[in-house]
């Protein structure tokens, strides 16, 4: 009998065997779908932000800030195609070495290819073989969640999955949604080529951001040519050689695409998997349900996206680990989500961590915030870099609860910010820390320094 019998492939998956191993437990783990490494390494965080990359280095053939540098002819040779192979050899590799072989290297995990299905508690069932662990758990990851559109599915659509695999650039492409996964094929396929229009239904993209900052990145993007309508409902999709979709009576509320990208959240992969055989069940937008400590029911634990808590492979991996270990030692630990950074990887960048000075009111009844904009930023100034900002938001006690951040290498300077929501350090102990100069992660210390003075009359050599 194993000690814990894994559900899943990915980054939970991986998480949860390799703390099984290190703690001397026996554990099978069993997927099928998506290939090993899930979401993140086969058609998520790696193939995307390497296309990004590409996208990047393209636009900065065509385009400088500096006048003594001449770009090069916008109109050179470029394959959409060749782009996706160089990235299906990215991800061969990283599959092969960051999960095949770490697979091979755990002694006490075995593997099986199939898929599983739990048929009572301890008990699941691959392929006509009944196979018993004390305990089991479900990684089974998420997939896109497509919105019941009247005429979508007769029109057709793309999600990330096959959006990652297209030779060349649609003519036309309107993305639905205007959140991290939307905005960021958005910038990678208007850099290829296309003209791109992003549909989103709230008031902002980004909709978890501070609204100062998710307004820097709608800028930057509206900049390079990319239309963004926000508090959007789309109606009806009419199929046809040119997709129409409308959102209201008025010319200005349809919108004609050659490709429809669906980027509206994610679906969890509970189907068939056989939760309630073990007592599981689902919530009302059916993630698995589990407690703080991911115990799902008789010996029955989830983690990663099929919870629905935070779906980034960070907070996957986080849980995984957390799980196992809970189910084999018998812990209740649990993840501080509130100081999980995230980002979007567009350019400019789009970081955040912690509460956004509206969590702060409704947590605490109260907030104190400053934003402070890269044209304060003596970095960003000297290379004329300037389109960005840092809000901080901190509590009575001027500890920092929370930060979000636009710019150059905004996913790199939240980091700082996110030791200090975790550890509850307050804008002091930002101050009083030496940071190199000069440097985009200044920003913060700017930021922090803002509720002090004002930062508009203040050298750059002030401790």
């Amino acid at each position: 009998m194993n000690d814990l019998i894994i559900i899943g492939g990915g980054a939970a998956a991986f998480s949860a065997a390799t703390k099984a191993n290190d703690l001397g437990a026996t554990a099978l783990m069993i997927n099928a779908g998506l290939p090993l490494g899930g979401t993140c390494v086969n058609v998520g965080c790696i193939p995307s932000k390497h296309l990004l990359g590409i996208a990047e280095a393209l636009t900065a053939t065509r385009h400088s800030v500096f006048d003594s540098v001449r770009p090069l002819s916008p109109n050179g040779a470029f394959s959409v195609k060749a782009a996706r192979q160089e990235k299906d050899a990215l991800v061969a590799g990283l599959r092969h070495r960051n999960y095949e072989e770490v697979l091979r290297s755990l002694d006490q995990v075995d593997f099986r290819e199939g898929r599983g299905r739990i048929v009572a508690p301890g008990k699941v069932d691959v392929g006509g073989e009944v196979i018993e662990g004390r305990h089991i758990l479900v990684a089974t990851g998420s997939r896109a969640s497509i919105p019941p559109i009247p005429g979508l599915a007769e029109a057709g659509y793309l999600t990330n999955v096959e959006a990652l695999q297209l030779d060349e650039a649609p003519g036309k492409l309107v993305v639905i949604g205007g959140g991290p996964l939307g905005l960021e094929f958005a910038q990678v396929f208007a850099r290829f080529g296309s003209q791109v229009t992003v549909l989103e239904a709230l008031p902002q993209i980004v909709p978890k951001a501070e609204p100062e900052i998710a307004s820097v990145l709608q800028e930057a993007l509206e900049a390079e040519g990319i239309e963004i309508r926000t508090g959007m409902r789309i109606e009806r999709v009419e199929p046809g050689p040119s997709k129409t979709i409308v959102c209201g009576p008025e010319a200005s509320d349809c919108f004609e695409a050659d490709a429809i990208l669906v980027a509206t959240g994610i679906r969890a992969n509970t189907e068939e998997v056989g939760l309630e055989n073990a007592g599981g069940r689902v919530t009302r937008a059916g993630f698995v349900e589990t407690t703080n400590w991911y115990e799902a029911g008789q010996g029955l634990w989830a983690a990663g996206d099929v919870t629905g808590r935070m779906p980034l492979e960070t907070v996957a991996a986080k849980e995984g680990a957390l799980a196992a270990a809970n189910a084999l030692e018998g812990r209740r630990e649990s993840l501080n989500y509130d100081a999980v950074p995230w980002a979007v990887f567009t350019s400019p960048q789009l970081a955040g961590v912690g509460l956004t000075e509206s969590e702060s009111m409704t947590r605490t009844g109260y907030c104190n915030c400053r934003t402070v904009y890269y044209t304060q930023v003596p970095k960003a100034m000297a290379v004329k870099d300037t389109q960005g900002a840092v809000k901080l938001t901190v509590d009575r006690d001027n500890r920092i609860r929370g930060a979000y951040a636009c710019g150059t290498n905004a996913a790199e300077i939240i980091h700082e910010a996110a030791l200090a929501v975790r550890h509850g350090l307050s804008i002091y102990d930002i101050i009083d820390t030496v940071h190199v100069f000069p440097t985009y992660s200044e920003a913060i210390k700017l930021a922090a320094q803002a509720f002090t003075r004002d930062v508009s009359v203040m050298t750059c050599c002030i401790g």
